[in-house]
């Protein structure tokens, strides 16, 4: 069910919501199978008998509408895949977040100066300082990492067993070689989870428009610290990487980290129609 928060502007609405957001703002009706969601938020005032929208949604239908920056964040760890984001408007800057098991994520808008900082909280940057490792890059394959991640399943919370499992499935994979076998264990089995954060804007490519995007991807192993995946290189495009595919991992401080997510972000002279 939908809600919001009228003292800090912020929604709980799910995508099924924001679509009947656009249909409306299009000077449409619905489809049939989004009524029921039309009701939902008529029920609670967003929405008006005659398909009007409450003025209080002025800010996130107007970033939603004509996005100058739009920043996708997708974080997998121990409940799947979640994705986060923030939409960057003219007049307002709209983050939004899920939650484990819910339908709904929370829309909330924040000073354009915090986006990194925002960007840093969504990943959950922490200080890594006591993370050491004498292995700061490690380079094996898309096939071995799958081998070691379906042994990591089949150890069963057993950590001495699954330890055994998945250094049997590297082996058997034939990559990487030690030490960079015994680190790269150590970081499946420490691992918080993984993150992908992509920028996407309208600039310019040898004087046309384009589309332009950077993207940055990261193992939070924990313990044992921040890793940049470098290849396969971001953005991929579907079908890009398969078993055989260059997987390279490189040891990156959390100071780093926050200035390569600080790189994602366009200069305002970069985006079409600032």
């Amino acid at each position: 069910m939908p809600s919001y928060d009228s003292s800090r502007a912020r929604f709980r609405l799910a995508d099924r919501h924001i679509a009947v957001f656009a249909h409306l703002l299009d000077g449409e009706n619905p489809p049939d199978e989004l009524w029921p969601s039309l009701g939902e938020l008529m029920q609670i005032g967003l929405v008006g008998e005659e398909g009007e929208l409450a003025p209080i949604l002025k800010d996130l239908l107007g970033a939603l509408a004509s996005p100058l920056l739009l920043v996708t964040v997708e974080v997998t760890g121990e409940h799947g895949a979640l994705h986060h984001g923030v939409i960057v408007g003219r007049d307002a800057v709209i983050a939004h977040s899920a939650w484990p098991g819910e339908e709904e994520s929370e829309y909330t808008p924040i000073a354009p100066h915090s986006l990194v900082w925002e960007l840093a909280r969504t990943v959950n940057l922490q200080a890594d300082d006591q993370a050491h490792s004498e292995v700061t890059r490690i380079g094996t394959t898309m096939g071995a990492l799958d081998a070691a991640f379906a042994a990591l399943e089949q150890g069963e919370g057993d950590e001495t067993a699954t330890r055994g499992l998945i250094r049997a499935a590297l082996t058997a994979a034939g990559t990487p070689a030690e030490p960079e076998q015994t680190e790269l264990t150590e970081l499946v089995l420490a691992m918080n989870a993984m993150w992908r954060i992509t920028t996407a804007w309208d600039g310019t490519h040898e004087g046309e428009r384009a589309a332009m995007v950077r993207a940055l991807a990261v193992w939070d192993c924990g313990p044992r610290g921040y890793w940049v995946r470098e290849k396969p290189e971001e953005p991929i495009v579907k079908g890009q990487v398969g078993p055989e595919s260059e997987l390279v991992l490189v040891r990156t401080r959390n100071g780093k980290i926050w200035e390569r997510i600080t790189d994602l972000i366009p200069d305002k002279e970069d985006v079409v129609d600032y």
